[in-house]
């Protein structure tokens, strides 16, 4: 494992910068050094990139050869710029701007906007959806939410790629984007979204990057400003860049080459947000002088999890531009991973719900598993069967966990507590008083449901606080409620425990012990949309290898050969498991089911209440947009008709009818019963 350990705030400079370069290893400490001109770090998966950067900016700091203040670092998460000012105090480097794009952005316009717009910082478009409902109405078009989400992702795309609603059809064609409308009317929604914009006198988030860089490429004053305060620039997750983050970027460089951008072509796996991975891969040809450093130790995962890895993207066709990457495991040996072949989808869900609960019965914690899909819709059969087997779980995407409402009145009181002082040793027993008064209480959680998230949320909140007076055992309720304001603003969550439910997407940058890839069959990874165009077929592959990546010790990968009970298995495995997965079938038996459902025969009422039951079961499904038997399937509807259940107690005692079936569909059933 890697050397940890911070900067000592009273040693000499000198001394600093060598205990900084101490706790890196070879490769790490190149990239370290290199503090001036144009630097290239290629950091493969688990290589301590974080690490690397901030050590960077410490020994540039340390030496001398940089003045902190004049250093900004930008990343895409509010998160990850969080984690860069705490690594840089750990290491004795105040002063340091570490922002994102869009944050660094209204910083500045903020500052220049009498200048550059004759007067003070327009208002932000929050969200797009109402102007492009507008906007799309005077289009004559008929839109849904989902529509209306997918022409504001279109028009989001095409901002970020620098295109006008005049380019957009055949900027969109040679993208082989699919809009939700024929390209001409995306258009012209874009054209009319941009004018209601205008006369509202707003601006949205891409404004804030496009105008920020018109104000430095048209107004000599401000960029002389800006580029005095601005010498040293470092870029993260380069490879995710997008044509008008990297205007941006030129704009504030204005033709200096004093700039480190920092990413690993492995993982692009967001094109179809406007990112280019070019300008990663094409770095050393814009800047033929570049140093170009390489971190391949990867101190995530375990030899066996870092060589499937390998072999994984390996497979992939050569990329002009920058040399790849292959990764060296650096902890000790573990388990293979696993592959293993199931029936159908829901077998599949169940056979992770078990291994899920198993493991956390022989003491893993919750919050160290996590169960990674393509796609966010195939999240609800796990739900379901997880809720089954009675285990905790989070759904990785959902609303931000400061924004919860739970959290916000928990914050508000406990601001209000702190008010009145703390007794030194009395944070945690004060925590927990203030938190039963919103209904927390020392007990597993409720059976599911929005009770369960919400007991979830305020536990997090607890375990957070004693994890701190651990630290820190002085730490007063004061400093707690500072402390949580500070990961607010970071968006930086307490752990909630729960197995972790994310889409491949959702997991990058995250890392848990055990993780299960669900759903490798072809049509959903590679996803059906980019089996036409090569390029995209490649991101898929890269989008696994993320989600294979994200595994410290136990990677398990799985698939299905029907979606539903009884279908036919026609479904082929995922192509990127070629000669990666045992080709003699599965490494461990699945439940065997019957190729066809027997037909259910109920005659009388209870004939008549199974015909009521199913074509209730049609509407719950349609509505949550997810497969029938997921809601339930055919034998629980036969068991529910014979039985007559008359109360929630006798309906939970039904083959099929766990917690959260129980609590989602309960009632509905009870009166399907009753007639």
């Amino acid at each position: 494992m890697q050397r940890t350990g911070s900067v000592r705030p009273d040693t000499e400079p000198a001394s600093r910068a060598e205990a900084v370069l101490a706790a890196l290893d070879d490769e790490q400490r190149e990239a370290a050094q290199a503090v001036t001109g144009p630097v290239c770090i290629l950091a493969g998966a688990g290589t301590g990139k974080t690490r690397t950067i901030t050590h960077r900016i410490a020994y540039g700091v340390h030496t001398g050869v940089y003045v902190p203040e004049q250093v900004l670092a930008v990343t895409f998460t509010a998160r990850a710029a969080g984690e860069l000012r705490g690594r840089l105090a750990a290491l004795d480097v105040g002063g340091v701007q570490a922002r994102t794009f869009h944050a660094a952005a209204m910083r500045q316009l903020r500052y220049f906007a009498p200048r550059v717009l004759g007067g003070p910082m327009p208002s932000l478009v929050e969200n797009k959806l109402r102007l492009v409902a507008t906007a799309a109405s005077r289009s004559r078009l008929s839109t849904d939410r989902t529509s209306l989400r997918d022409l504001a992702s279109e028009i989001e795309w095409a901002k970020t790629t620098l295109a006008t609603p005049d380019d957009y059809p055949a900027r969109a064609r040679a993208a082989g984007r699919e809009p939700p409308f024929e390209a001409a009317a995306v258009a012209a929604v874009y054209a009319s979204y941009e004018s209601a914009k205008q006369r509202d006198g707003a601006l949205d988030f891409e404004d804030l990057l496009l105008v920020t860089a018109y104000a430095l490429e048209e107004h000599p004053a401000v960029a002389r400003e800006v580029r005095a305060q601005y010498r040293h620039f470092v870029v993260d997750e380069y490879q995710d860049v997008n044509p008008l983050q990297q205007r941006l970027l030129d704009a504030w460089l204005g033709g200096r080459a004093d700039v480190c951008v920092v990413g690993d072509p492995n993982q692009t796996i967001y094109s179809f947000t406007g990112a280019d991975p070019d300008y990663l891969l094409g770095f050393a040809d814009r800047y033929p002088d570049a140093a170009v450093v390489k971190l391949e130790r990867d101190y995530r995962s375990t030899p066996q999890v870092v060589g499937l890895a390998n072999r994984l993207i390996g497979q992939a066709p050569r990329r002009k531009g920058l040399p790849g990457l292959r990764l060296l495991g650096q902890r000790p040996d573990a388990g293979e991973p696993t592959f293993t072949e199931h029936p159908d989808e829901p077998a599949e869900a169940a056979a992770v719900a078990a291994k899920c609960k198993a493991l956390i019965d022989s003491g893993m914690p919750a919050a160290e598993i996590a169960v990674l899909f393509r796609i966010n819709a195939q999240s609800q059969v796990y739900e379901s069967a997880l809720a089954d087997a009675g285990v905790p779980y989070v759904l990785k995407g959902g609303e931000r966990f400061f924004e919860r409402p739970e959290v916000r009145e928990a914050v508000l009181l406990l601001r209000g507590a702190a008010a009145g002082g703390t007794e030194p040793g009395a944070l945690v027993p004060t925590v927990r008083d203030v938190l039963a008064s919103v209904g927390w209480a020392e007990h597993r959680p409720p059976a599911g449901g929005a009770a369960r998230d919400r007991w979830q949320s305020l536990a997090a909140l607890v375990d957070l606080a004693v994890d701190l007076v651990a630290e820190n055992p002085t730490l007063d309720l004061a400093g707690f409620v500072g402390h949580l304001a500070s990961r607010a603003d970071a968006q930086h969550a307490p752990t909630v425990q729960g197995v972790t439910l994310a889409s491949m997407h959702a997991a990058k940058g995250l890392e848990w012990d055990v993780v299960f890839v669900v759903g490798l069959v072809d049509g959903v990874l590679p996803i059906a949309q980019s089996l036409s165009r090569p390029d995209a077929v490649e991101e898929e592959r890269r989008l696994l290898y993320v989600a294979v990546t994200r595994a410290r010790e136990h990677l398990s990968l799985s698939w299905s050969l029907g979606r539903n009970p009884g279908a036919k298995r026609a479904r082929p495995r995922s192509r990127f498991l070629t000669g990666l997965a045992p080709d003699s079938g599965p490494t461990a038996p699945a439940p065997r089911r019957p190729n066809k459902r027997p037909k259910v025969v109920l005659e009388g009422e209870a004939g008549e209440l199974f015909e009521r039951l199913r074509a209730w079961r049609s509407q719950a499904a349609q509505s949550a947009s997810v497969p029938a038997y997921v809601v339930f399937t055919d034998a629980t509807l036969q068991a529910i008709a014979e039985t007559r259940p008359a109360s929630l107690r006798e309906l939970s005692g039904l083959p099929g009818v766990g917690a959260r079936k129980l609590e989602l569909y309960g009632e509905d059933v009870l009166a399907a019963v009753s007639g």
